[in-house]
Parts: structure tokens; C-alpha cells; sequence
């Protein structure tokens, strides 16, 4: 079931957070502007639009139907829907992409499968998350519980995403990461390296090359 009752509740608060951690929320954009490729997107999880609005993207899908408001209110065409069953005929997009969407999924793989089938031939999925390994990721999951919107979601590693990706049918993954130190002692927007292991905030890209028959 979409993990939706939260977001309805506290979607002022989910708006705040971007207020408050500016720096962390800038480091996160330079990240994904590093995997965005040109061509038509979709964002599956759009919420109020803090993703998509930067890099153009106007579709997306989001359960949660106050988010959506926010979102569609930005100029954003969203469809009420969920990851494991997007509402999208064969080879519609460019490229897919989900910022911190992946851990309130219900199905890790059959989200990215079925990404994939929406995406075009050498098109391209984005999915931004917080490693499970990091230091704020470990913060996150020992305190999840008391968290108004981390309590439903299930966090992964970086190792994990990438496992989920190959065997969902994407090749080519690549990787960079950002945010090196805790929310609350950044002082500066955070740079942005390739890979993965050190940073907590992580964007991973993945191609869909037709397959050979």
C-alpha cells in the first residue's frame, strides 16, 4: 500500500525541511544535475515539485493527493498513481527519475522494472537516496520510528540500489554522491564526487539498452 497517510498530514513540514537544510538541498540539486540527460522526464514520487521544477521536468506521479496539489499548483501535470504500476504506455520517456522515493516504495524491483518499460531504448532512470551506510543514513534508521516521515520507509545501501538496478535490466550504472558531514554542521554547499561509500546523499544512473534477441 502507498505510504501516502504522512505526506497528507505533514506536507508543510516536508516543504520546511528544504528551507532549513538549504545548503544540504543545494549539494542534492548539483548532484542530479550531474545525471540528468535532455529529452522528455517523469519524476515517480514528485511531492511538491523540489526535483522536478529545477531540471524541467513537467510530469510526475505521486500517491499522496496534498503533494500533488502543491505540485500541479507549480505548473507540474501530475497523475495520482503508484511506482509499481505507473499508468504510462511502452517507451514513453527519455528518462525516469526518483529522489528519496525508493525507500517508501513497496517493491524495489518491480519499480525499477517497470520504470524501465516506460523509459525509451538508451534512455535513462535517476534515482537519488540516502545510503542506509552512512552516518546520517544510520541516524535516520535507528531513528526512524520517531520520525513523522521516515517511520514507513526502508532504507537501502548504495551496493543494494545498484544490485536492484542491474537486475531490473539497466546497464552502465553510475554513481556520485554528496553531503559529508551531519545536516547540522554544514556550513557550505558540500561538493560532489564520483562513486559511492562516503557521502550520505547518493544518485545513481542506469541505461536501458534494448536487449539482443
Amino acid at each position: 500500500m502507498p505510504k501516502t497517510d504522512v505526506f497528507d498530514k505533514y506536507y508543510k513540514d516536508y516543504d520546511s525541511w528544504f528551507f532549513k537544510n538549504e545548503l544540504a538541498y543545494k549539494a542534492e540539486l548539483n548532484l542530479i544535475r550531474k545525471l540528468i540527460p535532455k529529452g522528455k522526464g517523469l519524476e515517480i514520487g514528485v511531492g511538491t515539485g523540489r526535483f522536478a521544477i529545477p531540471f524541467g521536468i513537467k510530469e510526475g506521479v505521486e500517491p499522496s493527493d496534498k503533494m500533488a496539489e502543491i505540485a500541479e499548483e507549480k505548473g507540474i501535470s501530475v497523475v495520482k498513481g503508484v511506482a509499481e504500476d505507473l499508468p504510462y504506455d511502452d517507451n514513453s520517456f527519455d528518462f525516469v527519475m526518483l529522489v528519496t522515493t525508493i525507500c517508501f516504495v513497496d517493491d524495489p524491483l518491480k519499480t525499477l522494472k517497470e520504470a524501465r518499460r516506460i523509459i525509451k531504448s538508451n534512455g535513462y532512470i535517476i534515482v537519488g537516496f540516502v545510503d542506509r551506510e552512512s552516518v546520517i543514513g544510520q541516524e535516520y534508521e535507528k531513528n526512524k520510528d520517531k520520525s513523522k516521515f521516515y517511520s514507513p520507509a526502508i532504507f537501502y545501501s548504495s551496493r543494494e540500489i545498484a544490485d536492484y538496478l542491474k537486475n531490473s535490466g539497466f546497464s552502465e550504472i553510475e554513481s556520485y554522491q554528496t553531503i559529508f558531514h551531519p545536516l547540522n554542521e554544514i556550513k557550505e554547499v558540500e561538493p560532489v564526487t564520483k562513486g559511492y561509500g562516503q557521502g550520505a546523499f547518493i544518485g545513481m544512473r542506469g541505461k536501458k539498452v534494448a536487449l539482443c534477441i
